[in-house]
This record gives C-alpha cells, structure tokens and sequence, in this order.
C-alpha cells in the first residue's frame, strides 16, 4: 500500500462538451475510465473525485471512488488555474481528516487512453530517480522547429530562430508535450512550489496511442472509438 492519494479533477461547467467528464466514452461515462485505472494500479490509498458539481460526484461514487466534499464554485471556473483544486483538495483533507499522504496523484478523467501499467511505472520512476514529481509526456506530434508564425499581412516566417535548418524529421532533436494523463507529486513539494514542473520534476515518456486528451467533441468521438474498439478486441 502507497501513502498515496489519487485526485481525479472534474468540474461540472464545459463550454465545449456539456457534462463531458460524464459524456459516454465507450459505453461508459468519461471519468469511469480514470477511477477504474486508479483503482486497478494497485496500492493507492484512496480515490477521490473533486468536483463541484452533485450528478458527476453520484456518477463518481457508482464507480468506486469517494467524493469527501463538493469543491466550492470559485474553484471551477474556466479561468481557475489547474493546479487550485489540487491544493484545495491536499489542505480540506489535512484540515477535515488530518490525512497527510506522502503523495498526491493528480489523474485528468479526460485521459481515458492511460492503463495502470502507465500509473505503476509512473511510480517505478518516482522511486529509481527520487523524484519530487513525475509528470507523463509523449513525443510532439508537431515539432516546435518546424512551427510558423503569421504577421498581420498574412506572411509566412519562422516562429523560431534557430543556428541550423532540419530538413527531415528525424533529423530532428527530440520533443516532447505533457499529455496531461499523469501527474505524481510529494504533497510537501506540492504545497512548497503549487507546482508541478521543478528541479526534481522527471517525465515518464507515454506513447502516442495512449496520450489522448480529450477536448473537443472530435476527441470525445475518436476516444469512444477507441475504447469500443478495446472492449471488442
């Protein structure tokens, strides 16, 4: 057993996608693909879903995860900054319960492509580096070197100087994007920096099969795809 809590963020309010953290996704709602890889990892304390909003907090419970507090409004705005609800979630639990795990494992319910695997070797990686935070990347789809950029005229530049040109890929040093599927921390780096990126921050590489994150309907579409496809095959 790991002194370690799984949060799993999923506010009620979605511009694109109405009640997307309970959207179906093959043939699930959204966020039972996260609780029930949170809970197959193995090991991890507890599974709590922070959301401010009572159907996704019912649909959360029917899964197996617990839902202690409803998280106040101010903190699920469009504009609430990632990381808030996290701190919330790490101080209500110290204040409320006095529970203090060593870690906090932020999983996104709009990754549903990770496995446990993914979130085991996270921890595997924590270990062998002595990482303060391990936070799951998966190379960039499109190289930063060969992005533009387009003044007001319409023209066409480079959106990066660089010392030398690349003229196939491979060629190429290689990039990577956080693919928002893991984020492990020690919860005294987390309430000292309210960050996940630091000195000791390593990053557990993913493929890109499995670093969907859903945003749009086009992603919650391909994913349903996707996972309809897994339980066929």
């Amino acid at each position: 057993m790991l002194n370690c809590v799984a949060l799993i963020p999923a506010r009620g309010g979605s511009k694109g996608i109405p009640h997307k953290n309970i959207a179906e996704a093959g043939g699930k709602p959204l966020i039972a693909w996260t609780i029930e890889c949170a809970l197959e990892a193995g090991g991890i304390e507890r599974v709590i879903v922070s959301t401010d909003d009572e159907q996704i907090a019912r649909v959360a419970r029917d899964w197996g995860a617990t839902t202690p507090f409803l998280r106040p409004a101010e903190l699920a705005r469009d504009d609430t900054p990632g990381i808030d609800p996290v701190i919330h979630a790490v101080e209500w639990l110290a204040t409320n319960e006095n529970y203090l795990p060593e870690w906090v494992l932020l999983l996104q319910p709009t990754s549903p492509l990770r496995n446990c695997h993914d979130i085991q070797d996270a921890f595997a990686l924590a270990r062998d580096r002595h990482a303060d935070c391990i936070v799951s990347i998966t190379e960039a789809r499109d190289h930063p070197f060969w992005t533009k950029k387009v003044n007001g005229a319409g023209r066409l530049s480079e959106f990066l100087t660089l010392d030398q040109s690349y003229a196939r890929r491979q060629d190429l040093p290689p990039a990577y994007a956080v693919n928002g599927a893991i984020y492990l921390i020690r919860r005294d780096s987390l309430l000292a920096t309210r960050s996940f990126l630091g000195d000791q921050t390593y990053g557990y590489v993913m493929p890109p099969e499995r670093s969907l994150d859903i945003d749009t309907s086009w992603d919650l579409h391909l994913a349903d795809l996707i996972l309809r496809n897994k339980i066929r095959g």
